[in-house]
């Protein structure tokens, strides 16, 4: 199992969303953000966000030349 919230797994995940989404199609901008040492999850944690809605892309990629 992997863990989504380590530094690297976010990354990770990051990259597999813009990934889908941009095989269909769309433009997905997904951001990192470290939120530190979390006491109940007895370690640091970091955040991925994006400016999808309702997990849907906002807008539509750029045809490949």
């Amino acid at each position: 199992m992997s863990d989504h919230c380590t530094d690297l797994g976010a990354q990770r995940l990051a990259a597999k969303i813009q990934d889908f989404w941009r095989k269909r199609g769309f433009e997905v901008q997904v951001d990192l953000k470290p939120e530190g040492f979390v006491s109940t999850m007895r370690s640091a944690r970091t955040d991925v966000r994006s400016d999808m809605v309702n997990g849907m892309p906002r807008r539509i990629g750029l045809p490949a030349n």
